[in-house]
């Protein structure tokens, strides 16, 4: 009975033992591996992507093919260290169990440099992802990224928001209702608007800020007229976040003059906000209609 005791006593020990050394080596590669990712891209040591760190085979699952081997692997983040400058990689969390790891990973960077054969847009991107990675003999053997890549393209400017359109359909909304608060809250502080040139309140140009825009726009137009309509409003997605709106102008102004204008809106938005805007009308007939 004894001699059955100190087995199975025997039997836990090396269990608590293997599992105590397996532990202890996960611990190993995500120190090893969080060290590694760390060097490469915020200290920029892209040399680092060798054989001391990755095995021969490294592999990146991607489509439509996979990369395959050290040097394919280093070329491929090497766009990232060419195409940003002031990059800020950030591993939010790490874990890992047996031969896997696993990290939720932060990326900030500003597109300065070509990438992937992208001339610089001077963009600055702040993206997420989780990274699944194998490892093999205390080396990184194998890569998967997953993120969303959607936030990615807009932010570089490739695609637009698409709430970019439904940003702009509400605040004609609102004008058409009086609502002028609404349309400035839908400005960024830093607004940039500018009105045609020969148009008349085109005198501040360019206009800086939504008290600004208000003062020197808004508040003149309701002061001169006795209706300001804008009618047959189509929008039109550009890229770059940017919107084009084609309408008329419908208006009277206090001197009983009316007049009907063809009218362009070219918006720039950013998360959501107008960051500028830019008028272009047929200006000579908003001012014949100035004349008594």
């Amino acid at each position: 009975m004894k001699s059955i005791f100190q087995k199975v006593q025997l039997l836990l020990l090396l269990g608590f033992t293997t599992t105590l050394l397996a532990q202890t080596q996960v611990e190993k590669n995500i120190k090893m591996y969080s060290t590694t990712w760390d060097n490469i891209v915020n200290k920029r040591q892209i040399d680092l992507i060798n054989a001391a760190n990755f095995d021969a085979n490294i592999t990146m699952l991607s489509s439509p093919e996979n990369i395959v081997g050290i040097e394919n692997f280093k070329a491929h983040y090497q766009n990232y260290l060419t195409g940003f400058s002031d990059i800020t990689f950030t591993i939010v969390e790490i874990f890992g169990q047996g031969d896997k790891i696993v990290k939720h990973w932060n990326f900030k960077g500003k597109h300065t440099g070509t990438f992937f054969g992208l001339p610089p847009t001077g963009k600055s991107v702040d993206i997420e992802g989780v990274t699944i990675a194998k490892m093999k003999n205390g080396k990184i053997a194998l890569e998967k990224d997953f993120m969303d890549s959607m936030p990615f393209m807009q932010q570089l400017g490739l695609i637009s928001n698409p709430g970019n359109i439904t940003s702009i359909d509400n605040l004609y909304k609102a004008f058409a209702k009086g609502d002028v608060p609404t349309v400035l809250a839908g400005m960024d502080a830093n607004v940039i608007w500018n009105e045609a040139e020969g148009n008349k309140y085109a005198d501040g140009n360019p206009y800086k800020g939504p008290e600004a825009i208000l003062n020197g726009v808004f508040g003149r137009i309701l002061a001169e007229h006795e209706y300001f309509n804008l009618d047959e409003i189509q929008l039109h997605e550009m890229s770059n976040n940017q919107v084009l709106a084609t309408l008329r102008y419908k208006a009277k102004l206090k001197n009983g003059n009316e007049y009907n204008a063809q009218v362009a809106h070219f918006w720039t938005l950013k998360d959501g906000k107008v960051i500028a805007f830019q008028q272009y009308v047929d200006t000579k007939k908003l001012n014949d209609a100035l004349i008594k």
